[in-house]
């Protein structure tokens, strides 16, 4: 059923949000998918910076991965995917000592190792994961995604916190005070009025969009499968697969809608899996599921998927048509930081409303552990070395250690 919908006329009042099956305008849709690519293009151009992979062909992986992505999950999931953070250190290891190729093939096992999981998933039953996901788990798990993004965040702005505060200022009088469709594109009235005072700072370094080409076609290599490689990258998805799982909850906490359920943790595992696999197969970087565009669903309401699949295309034009990449690039670190500090604050307020929501009982001495816990390990940086290059921490560990108390505490104190 509709429960919002967006006029023709800017001044036209937003009410409600705007999901699937709400009509857009092919002007307004491409509009808002320009926003979510903006949200995404400086996380997903800077891992490949950092391993040496291609930032093209990066952008074109994951423009590709997220269509697959929604064609797996029947189109029902506002999920963007690009370049993941968590396998910079062994990729970088591997390009570093065997090249490119090599690492391509640690990363499509990387993917395929999901699959297996969907189908471990698939056997168990939604029952279980409701049994070791439940709000309680799934509430401070989501908070940790976000509050792990602040530090990113106020790196940023501290460049020039004038430019950050005259960001996040217009940030909060569009999302509040503006009427109609301009209500539902604050990140890039944003990036714009910060874009442009920034101009006036003379801090808008230019270089990427004199030295990008018009056009050019992604740098793509072949993979190359080695014994060593695998055994350094893959590992890794055994962490990424618990963080997928907590960004899949984060996306359904923030729209409204049980993906666990529909479509599924086994289609979401896939579509990112395989994803990844696909990129490694051209020569892009693992993907993961990005909490940058999911504080743009909380911060808009426009939870329309077909944004995302437009944000998609744009990324794999901005992989061909290198001056608009470029141009992105140009933007400057406090312009990002401003925004990023509502856009990762929504995504830990989200995780506080579904503790909130589902009524979670703090006078309870072991849901006060369980939550606690979970946020300390998850913010305080603590990492767990396994086997080699095997190792948990950040919002993986903490999902584990969290689920892990959750079960072994009495219900009845």
């Amino acid at each position: 059923m509709s429960n919002g919908g967006v006029k023709d006329s800017a001044s036209t009042p937003v009410t409600g949000p705007i999901r699937t099956d709400d009509p857009l305008p092919a002007p307004q849709l491409l509009v808002l998918g320009l926003q979510h690519a903006f949200t995404m293009f400086g996380a997903t151009v800077l891992v490949p910076i950092l391993t040496g992979f291609s930032v093209s062909v990066a952008l074109f992986a994951a423009g590709i991965a997220t269509l697959w992505f929604h064609l797996v999950t029947r189109g029902k999931v506002p999920v963007f995917l690009g370049s993941s953070f968590a396998f910079i250190a062994p990729v970088a290891l591997v390009v570093s000592e065997q090249g490119i190729p090599a690492a391509q093939g640690g990363i499509i096992v990387a993917g395929l190792i999901y699959c297996i999981m969907a189908l471990l998933v698939k056997l168990l039953g939604r029952e279980f994961m409701q049994k070791i996901l439940p709000p309680v788990v799934t509430g401070p798990v989501i908070m940790v995604i976000g509050l792990n993004l602040a530090p990113v965040a106020i790196g940023d702005a501290s460049e020039n916190w004038v430019i950050a505060l005259i960001v996040l200022a217009t940030a909060i009088i569009v999302n509040i005070f503006v009427k109609g469709f301009f209500r539902l594109i604050p990140v890039i009235i944003s990036l714009a009025a910060g874009y442009i005072v920034s101009l006036f700072f003379g801090i808008v370094d230019v270089t990427p969009i004199q030295q990008a080409s018009w056009f050019a076609i992604p740098d793509f290599t072949w993979p190359v499968f080695n014994a060593a490689a695998i055994g350094l990258i893959a590992p890794v998805a055994i962490a990424t697969m618990v963080e997928h799982v907590g960004d899949v909850l984060a996306v359904g906490a923030t729209v409204e809608q049980d993906f666990v359920k529909d479509p599924g943790l086994p289609r979401t595992l896939i579509g990112d899996g395989l994803g990844t696999a696909l990129a490694g197969l051209i020569g892009g970087p693992a993907n993961t599921t990005y909490s940058e565009n999911t504080g743009v669903l909380a911060l808009t309401r426009v939870w329309k998927p077909a944004v995302m699949r437009v944000a998609a295309v744009v990324a794999i034009l901005l992989a061909m048509v290198q001056k608009l990449a470029g141009f992105i690039q140009s933007i400057p670190g406090p312009v990002i930081g401003g925004i990023s500090i509502v856009l990762f604050g929504m995504i830990a307020s989200v995780g506080v409303r579904t503790v909130v929501e589902n009524g979670v009982d703090f006078k309870k001495n072991r849901n006060l552990l369980v939550a606690s816990v979970i946020l300390i390990v998850g913010i305080g940086g603590a990492m767990i070395k396994i086997y080699g290059n095997l190792q948990f921490g950040g919002v993986g560990l903490a999902a584990i250690i969290g689920i892990i108390l959750n079960l072994i505490l009495p219900q009845n104190e």
